[in-house]
């Protein structure tokens, strides 16, 4: 079996592929910025296992591949789970140099693409609601964990935010939101997803440079979705329903991927939106985003309109802890 470590002049640490019998130009070198995972310079040995891996575990799928690699590899997060998606998104990367080829996409529906919605009786207009956020009772956020939770998620998110559904990227928490008055009804909910790759407002407030960025991404979480329900007509609803919400998912997304967020960031639309919600519960206008996609790290998808950047710093110290390499 032809190995990529065949093609590694061990002495430059230099890449090829092969042509017949003779080698190419190189690809890549080992100091190229774009052979490195989550930030961890890949070594020619590196390179050669994961393409071992691919050619020889005949049959399985990218995102079995991912894992099985992860596996080898050791890219796991703090609490076990292994970095599956992001180890995909590099063979992809690899495949496209043309050091691998992976097997046909399997039918599914990709990250970040809208879904179809059920349409039934939970996602049903409710009793409108009006008054003060006190004629409510106590608000609680119920974090979705089961399948029928998830499809009242779905249909809520569907039905009610103008994005729609789409398929989460990366990590996520979502919770429904209920108020206790007059009777226990649902009243709005919110998602926080993972952070976008790069977002030159909020990188430059950080004062971020690459490699800190890079690692410490994870510790960024997205405010990716936040609806009230529209037959909701309370004041300040949204900015408490925030407040509640940042307070529980510092807790909820520690317990679920062991990294603490230290700071949350959110895209407001400002053709439909001022962001009075975000700017009542404190939340800083960080500037505009540049118009392209917030998770097109090839900047080839253009958004319809660049949006307001909003963050949130969880602790008080946040961007001092952001800053640490």
């Amino acid at each position: 079996m032809t190995r990529l470590s065949d093609f590694v002049d061990k002495s430059k640490e230099v890449l090829y592929i092969s042509v017949g019998q003779r080698k190419t130009k190189p690809l890549f070198s080992a100091g190229d910025h774009e052979m490195k995972f989550l930030g961890q310079q890949l070594t020619s040995k590196d390179l050669a296992l994961i393409q071992e891996v691919v050619t020889t575990c005949d049959g399985l799928s990218r995102a079995e591949l991912a894992n099985t690699v992860c596996e080898l590899m050791g890219w796991k997060r703090p609490l076990g789970s292994l970095k599956g998606r992001e180890c995909g998104e590099l063979l992809e990367k690899l495949e496209l140099r043309g050091l691998l080829r992976l097997p046909g996409k399997r039918a599914g529906r990709p990250v970040g693409s809208r879904t179809e919605v059920p349409i039934t009786e939970l996602g049903e207009p409710g009793t409108p609601l009006v008054g003060s956020t006190r004629s409510l009772g106590r608000i609680e956020l119920k974090q979705v964990r089961t399948e029928q939770q998830r499809r009242w998620f779905r249909e809520l998110i569907g039905r009610y935010h103008y994005l729609g559904h789409a398929v989460p990227m990366g990590a996520h928490v979502r919770y429904l939101v209920f108020a206790s008055k007059p009777q226990k009804a649902i009243v709005g909910c919110v998602q926080f997803s993972s952070a976008s790759w790069h977002l030159a407002a909020r990188d430059r407030w950080i004062g971020w440079d690459e490699v800190t960025r890079v690692r410490n991404l994870c510790h960024v979480i997205n405010n990716s979705r936040f609806v009230l329900m529209p037959w909701v007509r309370v004041k300040n609803l949204g900015s408490r329903v925030l407040s509640l919400a940042l307070r529980q998912v510092t807790d909820d997304w520690p317990k679920r991927y062991g990294v603490r967020p230290l700071l949350a960031e959110t895209f407001v639309d400002p053709a439909r939106f001022a962001g009075t919600i975000y700017r009542a519960a404190n939340w800083i206008e960080l500037g505009m985003t540049t118009g392209w996609g917030s998770r097109d790290r090839a900047c080839e998808r253009p958004e319809v309109a660049p949006k307001m950047v909003f963050a949130y710093p969880l602790i008080p110290d946040a961007i001092r802890q952001l800053c640490e390499r």
